[in-house]
């Protein structure tokens, strides 16, 4: 089991700037993929950017350019800064991690999200 703790979280004013954090703990295998996703209300969750153990990235075309995720591996833990941020950024942001062992990846574990409110 992996058990994802998120921080971070806020109000902030369109064009602000937060970061949020993820720290992971358990069974953490070497390899695994560390993110987040969001979800605004009435809307799916969505992915925002992933991270791997190696440091391949991925982000959504939304926020290329304006987030970074980062991760520090000895701390099994996983950043997001969100610059620019636009109203459209609203959402509950989830921490999602992925294990890999075995040539499997496990399920996803989530953590139990982090409110961020982009408004003037």
């Amino acid at each position: 089991q992996v058990q994802l703790v998120e921080s971070g979280g806020g109000l902030v004013q369109p064009g602000g700037s937060l970061r949020l954090s993820c720290a992971a703990s358990g069974s953490i295998s070497s390899s695994n993929v560390m993110g987040w996703y969001r979800q605004a209300p009435g809307k799916q969750r969505d992915l925002v950017a992933l991270m791997s153990s190696g440091g391949t990235t991925t982000y959504t075309d939304s926020v290329r350019g304006r987030f970074t995720i980062s991760r520090d591996n000895a701390k099994n833990t996983v950043y997001l800064q969100m610059n620019s941020l636009k109203p459209e950024d609203t959402a509950v942001y989830y921490c999602n991690a992925k294990m890999y062992s075995g040539g499997i990846y496990s399920p996803a574990y989530w953590g139990q999200g982090t409110q961020v409110t982009v408004s003037s």
